[in-house]
């Protein structure tokens, strides 16, 4: 996802296709560091993936101030099952991440714990996402896995992290980067993986991104491909799609099904505006018509899927900020939907 600076400039960001997020901010704490001292209260339990509701809605919040409304953790709007808070930095040791709010929200520390507990207590996951557009984290041997796992667990501990959103756009090693997330499951099992990759990278089960989200399969919560800033793609009846439509919401996720992933495990992402992203808006309605053709097949366009997946999982969108912006009108019109699935 790529942080969008102005309506028509994308910055650095985060996963590919989701937009959002370049990662520029600035000083790097060391790992561990502001950890809770004897008069800080310790973060709440975690919420955990058990506790994600069949049918979720995923937004992202930004750290960093790019013309959307800035938020703090406790303005997400209700509609939000998981939150990911994007994003972590990558450090000078291969692998790891680490994550720092950005001084120019004058976010107090405590406070953003205190409202990630906040929100926990009120059902929600809040999770750390790692990369952007321009987020270089490097996963490629076991020396650098082990940082990358090791790095998470201990943001997850500092901060009350649920788990974990990957959405790396510019490459992904599915050897290293399972063994990174098993890692970390084995430590928490009840950890919350999501995934936001470009829609080049789920068009095949021979993909890295595909590859990763099968191997972990077992214990993964969601995929939100990004379904945007992108050309358009072929789907599961192979044929071409085009972005910006309900058919190439359908197709795609149908893609994604007809390769492995449960139904459970896949959700459609889409920009929470036409700020939010460089192309592939479409309005809410249209989501929640996807999900209807997915679910019912009602709604449909052009492509109906020849099964019916009562239990997709959901919706994701970049960003809470944007949607905001936009007056509520992505959670308030996709959030309802989802959950009367």
């Amino acid at each position: 996802m790529a942080r969008v600076k102005t309506p028509s400039r994308i910055r650095t960001g985060t996963l590919a296709g989701l937009t959002a997020g370049a990662l520029a901010v600035s000083g790097l704490l060391a790992l561990g560091a502001g950890s809770a001292s004897a008069e800080t209260p310790a973060p709440t339990p975690r919420v955990g993936a058990s506790q994600v509701p069949d049918h979720a809605v995923t937004g992202y919040w930004q750290n960093f101030d790019n013309g959307a409304t800035v938020q703090t953790i406790a303005d997400v709007q209700d509609e939000y099952d998981i939150i990911a808070v994007a994003f972590a930095d990558a450090t000078d040791t291969a692998g790891q991440v680490d994550f720092n709010l950005d001084p120019d929200l004058n976010y107090d520390e405590q406070q953003f714990k205190d409202d990630v507990a906040a929100k926990q207590a009120d059902g929600k996951s809040v999770i750390v996402s790692v990369g952007g557009e321009k987020g270089s984290v490097q996963v490629s041997d076991d020396a650098s896995a082990d940082a990358f796992a090791d790095s998470i667990l201990s943001l997850m501990e500092e901060y009350g992290f649920d788990g974990v959103d990957i959405d790396l756009e510019n490459g992904l090693n599915s050897t290293y980067m399972t063994k990174a997330l098993e890692k970390i499951h084995s430590s928490a099992s009840d950890v919350v993986v999501t995934m936001a990759p470009q829609t080049v990278d789920m068009q095949s089960p021979e993909n890295e991104y595909f590859k990763t989200a099968l191997n972990i399969k077992d214990f993964l919560t969601v995929v939100n491909m990004q379904y945007y800033n992108s050309g358009s793609m072929n789907g599961c009846d192979g044929q071409v799609y085009s972005a910006g439509t309900v058919d190439f919401l359908t197709s795609l996720a149908c893609v994604q099904i007809k390769g492995g992933l449960d139904p459970s495990q896949v959700g459609i992402g889409t920009p929470a505006s036409t700020n939010a992203a460089g192309s592939g808006y479409v309005e809410p309605q249209v989501v929640n018509d996807a999900l209807d053709c997915l679910a019912k097949g009602e709604n449909c366009g052009s492509f109906t899927p020849d099964e019916k997946w009562p239990g997709i999982r959901g919706a994701m969108t970049w960003s809470t900020a944007w949607d905001a912006s936009d007056g509520d009108k992505w959670s308030s019109t996709v959030g309802p939907h989802v959950h009367g699935l």
